[in-house]
């Protein structure tokens, strides 16, 4: 079991924006994160890597709990925010250099991981470019590159495909394709729903802080057999009965 969230409050000041909520990622699991603006993704997620500390409950990856060794807990997670955060006065070259760093990446294996990775997301030949010289697209394939260099066991994900052109989608997919075969975990938020339906494993449905349901497609669409023929119906038909 790679990620335990147990019975998790938390959100802003004193302000509950997540009640209580409670689900488990494995090892080799895709899960979806989805619901309106609004809904908690975000907090969830700032919980999970650490950014916000919660009210009550448990928050454990691979048996370490966040509050016992942030440290260690941290050092297993890589994470792609929904906008890109790069550090302007570093090329794209220093930006690899620097995750090696912090991840205490080294030996011939990285080189080749980062290659392969720069040449699927055709940054090979602008290493010495700077933040400024990127499109927002770019500047997420620098994110993805970043994150998918290390070997955490858990890569945490929101909104990936905003920005990406259809051959980066593609490629992003199947890179998350190859880490789960790898046995690692990833926690994806977003609103594509008929890519999310296709690809992910698992289904966490969020409506004002609260889970509503979570599991697989089929378990969904059996609870909900009523709203649609697919996640992208059952969703929709929800979020208008919850405004």
């Amino acid at each position: 079991m790679t990620l335990k969230v147990n019975n998790l409050t938390g959100g802003y000041s004193s302000v509950p924006v997540i009640k209580k909520e409670t689900f488990n990622i494995n090892d080799g699991e895709l899960v979806s994160l989805i619901g309106l603006n609004g809904s908690g993704k975000s907090t969830t997620i700032n919980h999970i890597i650490g950014l916000m500390k919660p009210f009550s409950g448990e928050i454990e990856l691979n048996g370490t709990k966040l509050e016992d060794n942030m440290e260690k807990y941290k050092q297993q997670i890589a994470y792609i925010p929904e906008l890109p955060v790069l550090y302007e006065e570093l090329t794209l070259r220093e930006h690899i250099e620097l995750t090696k760093k912090v991840y205490q990446l080294n030996g011939k294996d990285v080189d080749e991981k980062v290659d392969s990775l720069l040449k699927l997301f055709r940054l090979d030949n602008k290493l010495d470019w700077f933040p400024s010289n990127f499109s927002k697209g770019m500047k997420q394939k620098v994110m993805i590159v970043c994150a998918f260099m290390t070997d955490a066991s858990l890569f945490i994900i929101d909104e990936p495909f905003l920005g990406l052109d259809p051959l980066a989608v593609n490629d992003l997919l199947e890179l998350i394709d190859e880490k789960k075969k790898e046995g690692k975990s990833i926690l994806m938020s977003t609103h594509v729903l008929d890519t999310a339906e296709k690809h992910c494993d698992k289904f966490i449905l969020l409506s004002k802080g609260e889970i509503q349901i979570q599991g697989t497609i089929d378990e969904i669409k059996d609870f909900y057999k009523d709203l649609g023929d697919d996640l992208n119906d059952i969703y929709l038909a929800l979020a208008r009965d919850e405004k």
